[in-house]
């Protein structure tokens, strides 16, 4: 029942047309492309979650990247962000393969899933207070029907922010790798996003950034 619940949300996810300027926006984008990837069908629709909905690890990051995830459809699929995320998953024993680069390259996640704040590539990765509003009931769903959840890691304070206003929480800190405990020994991680803002800065290096994923590990495994 959990995956057919799962799917239906993630028609709705794809079929959402709350955030018309959003819509205009991706289609763009689909239109004009880039040069290295002027020979891609690009995407340019909502991103629905990925992974296994009952997964004990839930990931959620920003939004998709317009030439990344709203290229290929899948979330965190298609740019550097991804390259670090699936990477880190992969090594961590949470993904099959370490590169995810279109829906049809074979990968796929156990124990864990990948959800945003919101599913529409925004202009300059930059959501509004509207478009995050629009999307919240799926990032809510979303949790509500993976019920197996025990760690829920946040990419960057917007995903963070996200969630705290989905359970109507007070304001807590943010920082990479920190934890805060909720009720029944679950836990909330934040972290920077692997954003190239970060990386190529120094900001997150790639010790810190495995760091997380082997907390995550070793939350779940009781460790």
């Amino acid at each position: 029942m959990s995956d057919e619940r799962w799917n239906e949300l993630n028609r709705r996810i794809v079929n959402c047309r709350q955030c018309p300027d959003l819509i205009e926006y991706i289609q763009d984008v689909g239109r004009r492309k880039v040069r290295r990837f002027r020979d891609w069908q690009y995407w340019a629709r909502p991103v629905p979650n990925f992974g296994d909905p009952q997964g004990r690890l839930a990931i959620i990051g920003l939004a998709p990247g317009a030439h990344g995830a709203n290229r290929t459809g899948r979330m965190f699929t298609g740019d550097d962000s991804g390259r670090w995320l699936y990477r880190a998953l992969y090594e961590t024993g949470f993904a099959s393969q370490p590169e995810s680069s279109a829906l049809d390259d074979g990968m796929t996640l156990h124990d864990c899933f990948i959800t945003a704040a919101i599913h529409c590539a925004p202009p300059k990765n930059k959501p509004t207070r509207t478009h995050l509003d629009h999307c919240r009931p799926y990032l809510a769903d979303t949790l509500r029907i993976a019920g197996r959840v025990q760690v829920y890691l946040c990419l960057g304070r917007i995903a963070f922010d996200a969630l705290r206003k989905v359970w109507q929480l007070p304001p807590m800190p943010f920082g990479h790798l920190r934890e805060h405990p909720l009720e029944n020994g679950r836990r909330v991680i934040t972290s920077y996003h692997p954003s190239r803002q970060n990386t190529q800065t120094g900001r997150l290096r790639w010790d810190d950034w495995i760091a997380v994923f082997q907390r995550c590990r070793q939350l779940l495994d009781g460790e």
